[in-house]
């Protein structure tokens, strides 16, 4: 079976605490089958698109990094980024993971002045606490779409160009999209549906 789902900010990407007052994937309160679970899995503090399957293969495929699926992020940052900042996120960024330089693959990068789009022109919603930016900065949101998933590369990537990510929310994988999926909702897809919009 095959669901997706608007994961809030603070809550855990599994179902099972593994300590005292974390919030799980069970706060969704959506009554998943036992064999379901999260793939493409997102941080604590992210927000947004969440697949979720009992389909193994499906699993495989989608974090293959052979398969070269589009991710992308709605991505609040703090400053105004300018034009070439975006080309060098464009290229490519060395960015520190694991101990080690890494050469992020080249992606696209653009400024929006209305996130609504992505929501069927639906305001963003609020998260708790609300995101700020340091000394009262502007605020700028990117869009991010990215063929890799290294750990926490948009973070990474945003304090590599001195724009600390301030919110950072999936909006799309391929052709999924989160669309007017309320925070919290749980929508479940046909296998066709699925398949077809992540292209496989």
């Amino acid at each position: 079976r095959y669901f997706i789902a608007n994961k809030p900010y603070n809550v855990i990407c599994q179902f099972t605490a593994e300590s005292e007052g974390q919030v799980t994937l069970a706060s969704l309160n959506f009554d998943f089958p036992k064999d379901v679970y999260p793939i493409g899995r997102l941080d604590l503090d992210s927000e947004g698109l969440l697949l979720l399957t009992s389909d193994r293969s499906l699993s495989h495929r989608l974090l293959n990094p052979q398969f070269a699926h589009e991710r992308t992020y709605l991505t609040q940052v703090e400053g105004i980024v300018s034009e070439k900042t975006l080309l060098e996120m464009q290229v490519g960024l060395d960015i520190k993971l694991e101990k080690k330089i890494y050469r992020t693959l080249p992606c696209r990068v653009e400024v929006i002045e209305d996130p609504s789009v992505f929501f069927n022109k639906m305001p963003v919603w609020e998260r708790i606490p609300a995101a700020k930016s340091s000394g009262n900065k502007p605020m700028s949101w990117l869009v991010i779409t990215l063929i890799e998933g290294k750990n926490r590369q948009v973070r990474r990537m945003c304090a590599k160009i001195n724009h600390p990510c301030l919110r950072l929310i999936r909006v799309k994988i391929a052709d999924l999209a989160i669309d007017d999926l309320a925070i919290n909702e749980v929508l479940e897809l046909t296998k066709e549906e699925i398949y077809s919009r992540l292209k496989m």
